[in-house]
């Protein structure tokens, strides 16, 4: 019985991770296929200042994408079950990742971007996750578990950019390229597939039938300004997805710009900052879950975000951010699990596919807006990009602790 009960979060987490992986393991080549000198999607003449705007704008395609796919995919999960949407939300990544390396062989720049769209759809499935392990916990296991999700994104993160980064790199094994991440991925994602097919078990025990909308995100981003408890507390999410958005979607291109990183050392330095993302969220987190108030913590971490990526503007020696990145990873990895607990707090058991959809819709949106803009802020000065992301950051932390926070202590009294 205890075995049963253990079986559909060690499954959930195996998932996630696999996932994880296939979505990281690009970060450091796309960032390369715009701005090394030999790229093989445009001649050394064509502008770099275009380049960034591009670059911005095929970042920006997955996470708009996941935007309009996470309500429906967590409201689908509600009417239908999380199984059978994984399932097909996995489908359909596959297909993205085979289509990405085929546009990167053939060099058509158009079948890229559109290979980014249909995986950033599909991406939204992480509404269902996260729905499935509200599923199966109680207000006292939540957080741990939301950690527990978190440190298998987090081991993800630490494969994931060291396999892509050593994947890329011709000097490793000869016919490696700018490919290669991509047959692997979509090969990894196909086993994720087959995991959730024969193991993963149905979790989700009250069918919901809502109406689905393609414009279910639009509609829930307003729903969720109009409704009180949770209008102020997406209002963070929200600022905290943009400027975290800059931070991790810009910070290779400094590297590759500034410091002349390679994909293999921009893979093994967010390896490194996965590392400590996962020890945080699968140790810390566990260990605080129960024993600090979530909001307690966000008081602290979400502040700790912002400060920190502004400090590694200072450094001009690449060697601090070895030091300055993992403070940054924990505060994250603290801020992540307990602010999705919050928010799930703010919902039913009926209502935790939809409201976790519009979590994950406003991660999106936050996470396609700055691509837009930072392209353009990278042309200016590459400094500005995470100056942006800082500056997010610590107002949202200002309205978590001088509204959200004061405003639960009024309806309290």
């Amino acid at each position: 019985m205890n075995e049963q009960k253990r079986s559909p979060l060690f499954i959930i987490i195996l998932t996630v991770f696999i996932d994880m992986l296939g979505i990281t393991i690009i970060i450091p080549v796309i960032p390369s296929l715009f701005f090394e000198g030999n790229t093989s999607f445009f001649e050394p003449s064509f502008p770099e200042d275009a380049r960034s705007l591009l670059y911005g704008f095929l970042i920006s395609c997955y996470p708009l994408m996941q935007f309009f796919g996470a309500p429906i995919l967590g409201a689908l999960s509600d009417r239908h079950g999380r199984k059978p949407v994984l399932q097909i939300s996995i489908i359909g990544s596959v297909i993205g990742y085979l289509l990405f390396g085929y546009a990167i062989v053939i060099k058509n720049i158009y079948l890229l971007f559109f290979a980014r769209l249909l995986p950033g759809f599909m991406g939204g499935n992480i509404s269902v996750v996260k729905s499935a392990i509200a599923d199966i916990s109680d207000d006292a296991s939540k957080a741990k578990n939301f950690g527990l999700v978190g440190a298998a994104f987090g081991i993800g993160f630490i494969l994931g950019p060291a396999i892509g980064g050593v994947l890329a790199d011709s000097s490793v094994v000869s016919w490696f390229d700018h490919s290669t991440p991509f047959w692997f991925t979509a090969i990894l994602a196909t086993i994720n597939l087959l995991l959730i097919y024969f193991i993963f078990p149905e979790t989700l025990k009250e069918k919901r039938n809502e109406k689905i909308s393609i414009f279910s995100g639009i509609k829930n981003i307003a729903t969720s300004f109009q409704t009180p408890n949770l209008r102020v507390i997406f209002v963070v999410v929200l600022l905290l997805a943009l400027g975290f958005a800059f931070y991790t979607q810009f910070f290779s291109v400094l590297l590759l710009q500034k410091f002349d990183y390679t994909e293999k050392n921009i893979g093994f330095l967010y390896g490194w900052i996965g590392l400590w993302l996962a020890l945080t969220q699968g140790l810390i987190v566990r260990r605080m879950s129960g024993k600090v108030a979530p909001e307690k913590i966000l008081k602290y971490s979400i502040m700790a975000v912002g400060v920190g990526i502004f400090i590694i503007l200072i450094p001009d020696n690449d060697r601090w951010f070895y030091l300055i990145n993992p403070c940054i990873a924990i505060a994250y990895g603290l801020t992540s699990p307990n602010m999705t607990t919050v928010i799930s707090n703010q919902a039913s058991a009926a209502k935790q596919g939809e409201v976790l959809g519009i979590h994950q819709s406003m991660l999106a949106l936050g996470a396609a807006i700055p691509p837009l803009f930072a392209g353009y802020l990278n042309t200016l000065d590459e400094n500005y990009p995470l100056m942006a992301g800082s500056l997010f950051i610590i107002s949202a932390a200002l309205v978590f602790i001088f509204v959200f926070q004061r405003g639960r202590k009024k309806v309290s009294v």
